[in-house]
């Protein structure tokens, strides 16, 4: 049994693949190569672009695949959505589609487009956004540079942003956020398919959450160990062992990466000493 699936080519390759060393899985590919090696000879990948990966999926060509939920919504594709995968081409940020407009626009809200000019390379996502919404407005393709042309070719903009910073240097502001791991229905439906799938996912997963998390760990005399366990947050409690002797203790948590400079002068002064942090390669919840 091996599954077929689907990794993006083009700008998320990289973290992707970084992605996948993180879970436990070596992928390697060449520069003109769309058939990428994996050390599992369970998995077979390949390289596709994400606007197309969620057709193949559905048609069976391709067993699962990766790509963002506003392609399976592009293309109306009728896939099993196994998880978020919540990462992008540079940071742990999912990337969003996003209605922007020139920050001096009246634009404040949906209902202000009515009869407005829209550029998009997504334009049946637009489409379906503002029929949910009852707004009439015009939607023009983009074949690419979309943020440059509000506000003198078009009122306003649907765009794919991850920091926001593309869209501030061109003195847009953002108004909406519009809107996976996805696998073939019947390939879900296969037992043996599903088990890999559900492996892959956990690791996968797994991978992400460590990167937002570190293990910090201390040590604390009896007489401050109330105070330093305290201090110290976790998912359920720290965890403490006695060190050799009994008077002192080892206190560590898995803990969010962005309080630990917080975190650190707080469990010094409870007491803690011979503090570390240490990074994490997954976590499993």
């Amino acid at each position: 049994m091996s599954i077929v699936l689907g990794l993006p080519k083009g700008s998320l390759q990289d973290s992707t693949f970084a992605l996948f060393k993180r879970a436990g899985f070596n992928v390697t590919c060449s520069s003109r190569s769309y058939t990428p090696s994996i050390d599992d000879e369970e998995i077979k990948c390949r390289l596709l672009r994400p606007q197309e990966m969620s057709r193949y999926v559905e048609l069976g060509l391709l067993d699962a695949g990766i790509c963002g939920y506003d392609w399976v919504y592009e293309n109306g594709s009728d896939v099993h959505e196994i998880c978020e995968l919540n990462y992008s081409k540079a940071t742990s940020n999912p990337v969003r589609w996003v209605l922007a407009v020139p920050n001096d626009s009246k634009i404040k809200s949906v209902k202000h487009l009515a009869g407005k000019r829209i550029s998009t390379e997504a334009v049946g996502l637009v489409k379906r956004y503002l029929k949910k919404n009852h707004v009439k407005a015009d939607v023009e393709f983009s074949w690419g540079a979309t943020e440059v042309k509000a506000p003198e070719l078009v009122d306003a903009i649907v765009d794919l942003t991850e920091t926001g910073s593309s869209l501030r240097a061109n003195n847009l502001r953002i108004v909406d956020t519009i809107l996976r791991f996805i696998a073939n229905k019947a390939s879900w439906k296969n037992r043996a398919k599903r088990a890999k799938l559900e492996q892959l996912r956990t690791l996968l997963v797994g991978a992400l959450e460590a990167q937002r998390r570190v293990l910090l760990k201390c040590n604390a005399p009896k007489a401050s160990l109330d105070r330093v366990v305290k201090a110290m947050p976790a998912l359920h409690a720290p965890t403490v062992n006695a060190l050799h002797g009994g008077d002192w203790f080892a206190v560590e948590s898995v803990v969010e990466e962005r309080k630990v400079r917080d975190l650190i002068p707080a469990l010094k002064s409870a007491g803690g000493t011979g503090i570390i942090e240490l990074p994490l390669n997954k976590v499993i919840f």
